[in-house]
């Protein structure tokens, strides 16, 4: 069967810790970033993404050609392994090379300024830095990024003029390269720092490749002299780079004495020197500065005690994120309607903000998980809303317009699983420290706080539909049935019978039952009204996801097996197995309203749409970057939203195939006004069958026993009868009803009643006994 794609309505999702990670292209419409395993080329105006799939890993670095005709990305790799460097082409969206001469990770990628080499930076585990040839499809050269008495080199940066050289910079080490043209190989100069220890983060040089600065994990900029003729083509043999200073920012100043320098915390992060001589500072801490040298007029006050740096700078423009800065790019272009300058930040809380450069105000951008996201869960008939869970933080988001709408933060703490309770007055959550948090969720209140529910944390959570009984799991494997008031919430019952943590939980759509599925390869059906195990069923799987039918009658299992199974959930008998992915588990699982479909989501990251009764899948959506954690349906079945563990969402749109089309009232005359079958015609309706019948006619078969339905019909429910258990009295008061039709005037005389008098004095029922002692009666 011919499988089609999935179309994604709305992506959310950005990887902030990927240090320059996110770049502006130079047509000044795209924007570049690392998402997961993927890289992510999204249209800053229509929003519209592009994917470049092809890495194992997660990636690392990122870098754009000066001209934006290649993109190039690096990975991370577990210890032992190769990491690879690719090389895309921009506009065919394709892999042009690939490499793997690092070792672990990837540091820093850059080209140079006339695109013919894309040179590469080890990390820690490698230390090397490798020329690859753009022409030519092949690695040219190798060399060692620091020397032994020195630290590791982090950060790397290419020259404007002079189309071979670039510069790298590390722990103790800032070193300017230069490429031999004829043979290719790699000749350094080291840049003198004396006695300054410094662990450089980020480099930026000017745009006449005379000076460059440095910004440092000590919170001060290093400002170094390149040294180069004005000659490109001039020889760079005998020049020799030089320290300008180490410069800090300036403090308040005062009458006769020396300013303060003051250092940014947690050090400068990403550096960015403008055209005009300024220079923009993102921090550790989130503070991004506009900075401009002090010109000093006489002699500089000399302090007391020789300082480290020198206060140089004065901020002009100020302002201050969530989180620490990790890519600085400023975006120019035609189409930005009264903003033709927009400085782009890009912090390591997957947060992307828009800064005005003339009134320097945040807008923000983008926003997203920074981790893995654990669970979905949407309104009870509301489509439009939907909230995800992970760690530190529960938000709500808009479906429509793919927004933050609501943040809950519990720092410190991630949450495992959440739910909307049925009125939609709260979200109830489950934590990884044992407790149950539920808040409001227009405001994020906490409204009640369930203590230490499971002493290893809460991984499962489910509510009944009148919100009245809740069911947790937790890490320990226990089950545990809540009472849940206003006034207080009340542990019913614990029930042991699950030895590894419970990884799902739902109740039956008739809040009779409820199933847990666990990680010690066993799936149990609780029944909530006696709580105690109905059924049980096992499988050579660790179940990670299960879900109801919605008439209750099947269930649907997925796991570590690969495989989505089919039980009885009367019998529990495995009534059949699909094989729903190749490569990893089940993850996610989750099934329409009508029962027709259902969707999948595991390791492999691909989210697919099946047909519950054929068994088999339609379509498949494929633009996760990492393995997919949750998936869910929208209540109208129009939208699937799913998650995965590099933080990103993927609002999908189902087919339209499978879209219920509502009827006109037109239509719904034309279907009305139909002409009828045959078999309609000859069929004899309940209603049009003869009361009364006629002396002549004839059973033409015996009649059955009266069912339960019409025995209640044919009850007097009058209030004279309410509490009669005769049927004397039935029968008394339908001849009374007769006669009164037939002969109002006439009377009846009583009938003798088969029913003993009320007033016999039983064991059971007398008033005497039961007020008594019992015997004396």
């Amino acid at each position: 069967m011919d499988v089609k794609n999935l179309e994604p309505y709305a992506i959310i999702g950005f990887d902030g810790s990927a240090i320059r990670g996110l770049k502006v292209h130079p047509d000044g419409e795209h924007i570049v970033y690392p998402m997961g395993n993927k890289v992510c080329i999204q249209d800053w105006k229509s929003k519209k993404m592009y994917f470049l799939s092809g890495h194992t890993n997660s990636v690392s670095t990122v870098a754009v050609s000066p001209k934006g005709t290649y993109i190039g990305s690096g990975q991370i790799n577990h210890i032992g392994f190769k990491a690879s460097a690719k090389l895309w082409d921009f506009k065919k969206k394709s892999m042009i090379g690939s490499h793997e001469l690092h070792k672990v990770r990837v540091e820093a990628l850059a080209f140079s300024s006339d695109e013919r080499y894309m040179i590469s930076l080890g990390g820690r585990d490698d230390g090397c830095v490798v020329l690859w040839d753009c022409v030519v499809g092949a690695a040219t050269g190798t060399a060692a990024a620091a020397r032994l008495t020195t630290g590791d080199a982090m950060t790397l940066t290419p020259l404007s003029l002079r189309v071979n050289s670039f510069v790298t910079g590390g722990d103790s080490n800032l070193r300017v390269w230069n490429i031999r043209a004829e043979s290719k190989n790699l000749d350094v100069v080291d840049v003198s720092l004396g006695k300054l220890r410094r662990c450089v983060r980020c480099i930026a040089v000017n745009q006449d490749d005379t000076f460059g600065m440095a910004g440092t994990t000590s919170g001060d900029i290093i400002k170094f002299s390149i040294n180069y003729p004005s000659d490109p083509t001039a020889a760079v043999a005998h020049c020799k780079p030089s320290l300008i200073g180490c410069l800090a920012k300036c403090g308040p100043l005062k009458k006769g004495k020396r300013p303060e320098s003051i250092c940014y915390s947690q050090g400068i992060e990403s550096i960015l020197i403008m055209t005009d001589g300024c220079i923009i500072v993102g921090a550790g801490d989130g503070t991004i500065d506009v900075l401009d040298e002090i010109n000093w007029k006489g002699d500089f006050p000399k302090g007391k005690i020789i300082d480290p740096n020198k206060p140089h700078f004065r901020a002009l423009k100020s302002t201050k994120l969530d989180g620490c800065i990790t890519s600085l790019e400023l975006m120019e272009s035609p189409s930005l309607k009264g903003e033709k300058r927009l400085l782009l930040a890009g912090t390591k809380t997957s947060e992307i903000y828009a800064i005005n450069v003339t009134t320097f105000d945040p807008i923000l951008v983008v926003t997203c998980h920074r981790c893995a996201i654990n669970d979905i869960a949407f309104p009870r008939g509301m489509s439009t809303v939907f909230a995800s869970a992970g760690a530190g933080d529960v938000r709500v988001w808009c479906a429509r317009s793919a927004r933050e709408l609501l943040r809950i933060v519990v720092p410190n703490f991630t949450c495992s699983a959440l739910l909307f309770a049925a009125d939609g007055k709260s979200i109830v959550t489950a934590w990884n420290d044992g407790n149950i948090r539920a808040f409001t969720p227009l405001t994020g209140r906490l409204i009640y706080c369930i203590y230490n529910t499971h002493n290893k944390g809460t991984s499962a959570l489910d509510m009944t539909h009148d919100g009245r009984t809740l069911i947790s799991g937790g890490c320990e494997g226990q089950v545990r049935v809540w009472d849940i008031k206003p006034e207080c919430q009340s542990l019913k019952k614990v029930l042991k019978e699950h030895k590894s943590p419970v990884s799902a939980i739902q109740v039956s759509p008739n809040d009779m039952e409820a199933v847990s599925a666990g990680t010690d390869g066993s799936c149990i059906i609780w029944d909530l009204i006696s709580l105690s195990r109905r059924q049980v069923m096992y499988a050579n799987t660790l179940f990670m996801c299960v879900c109801f039918e919605p008439k209750g009658c099947q269930l649907l299992t997925g796991g570590s097996d690969r495989r989505v199974a089919y039980w009885e959930a009367g019998s529990g008998n495995l009534a059949r197995e699909l094989e729903a992915s190749k490569v990893g588990a089940i993850n996610g699982l989750h099934i329409t309203q009508d029962g027709e479909l259902f969707v999948t989501g595991g390791n492999d990251q691909t989210v697919k749409l099946w047909k519950y009764q054929e068994g088999v899948y339609t379509h498949a959506g494929r633009g996760h970057a990492g393995a997919v954690t949750s998936c869910r349906f929208s209540p109208d079945a129009r939208h699937i939203v799913s998650s995965c563990a590099a933080g990103s969402i993927i609002i999908w749109k189902v087919p339209e195939v499978y879209l219920q089309k509502e009827k006109s009232p037109s239509e719904r005359n034309s279907v009305r006004e139909s002409p009828k079958t045959l078999q309609e015609e000859l069929k004899l309706q309940l209603d049009d069958k003869p009361t009364q019948k006629s002396a002549g006619d004839r059973q033409n078969k015996i009649p059955s026993a009266p069912s339960k339905i019409e025995k209640i019909e044919a009850m007097n429910t009058s209030r004279s009868s309410v509490h009669s258990c005769c049927p004397c009295d039935t029968v008394r008061s339908n001849q009374s009803d007769k006669s009164k039709k037939k002969s109002p005037k006439t009377g009846n005389t009583a009938s003798k009643c088969c029913k003993p008098p009320d007033n016999l004095p039983t064991r059971t029922t007398s008033k005497d006994y039961v007020n008594s002692s019992g015997d004396k009666k």
